[in-house]
């Protein structure tokens, strides 16, 4: 699996606490070994690791689960077959993994660790999606992982619900999973376009 941590720090619309585009900063473990609650062999779509109490008030699993069969569904790939892992914890647990995965020792709103690295091979490109895995065992997206004192913040700064603005950051992160990205113009465009469609599709404005 591959161990690069990506961070939402160039997204327009959802500011973070981070500095500089997204860039891989570790190798050679995933952080879903050190979530014990993330098995790799997964049965269900969404695995969730509620490392702080307020994210099981807000419901994270839903959330999650929501976003990521709505997102699946738009990009035309079925739920079967795939899987993700989602780690709710607080600034000062993103601020280790920030640290440790990308040399930032600082909080985030969301980082993201995708299983395989299958980024377009030209701006604006689409990826090549990925090949999902029998029912008894799903391909692994990769891992998510969400700061709740960063993301409330940036809720009420923006004047969203929390609900909201978490189901965008999953979204983003999970195109992260994917292959997409923003550090190129082309490839936010991209991006943000397929991130818009899937939250109106939920209910949710435009976050841009």
């Amino acid at each position: 699996m591959a161990t690069d941590a990506r961070a939402n720090d160039t997204a327009q619309g959802v500011p973070d606490t981070g500095n500089g585009p997204d860039a891989p900063m570790a190798h050679g473990a995933s952080v879903r070994a050190q979530l014990p609650g993330c098995a790799d062999d997964a049965p269900d779509l969404v695995e969730c690791l509620l490392e702080d109490d307020r994210w099981q008030a807000l419901g994270l699993e839903d959330i999650a689960t929501t976003a990521a069969l709505v997102l699946l569904a738009d990009l035309g790939l079925g739920a079967q077959g795939y899987s993700l892992c989602v780690l709710g914890a607080d600034d000062a647990r993103i601020s280790v993994l920030n640290a440790d995965f990308r040399g930032k020792p600082q909080p985030t709103n969301v980082l993201s660790w995708p299983a395989d690295d299958i980024a377009p091979p030209a701006p604006g490109q689409a990826p090549q999606p990925p090949e999902p895995g029998p029912p008894d065992d799903p391909a692994a997206l990769g891992d998510i992982a969400l700061a709740y004192d960063t993301c409330a913040r940036e809720a009420a700064d923006q004047g969203k619900s929390l609900h909201d603005h978490v189901t965008h950051l999953v979204v983003h992160g999970i195109l992260h999973l994917l292959g997409y990205d923003h550090v190129d113009d082309a490839d936010a465009t991209l991006m943000e376009a397929i991130e818009t469609r899937a939250l109106a599709r939920l209910g949710i404005a435009d976050p841009y």
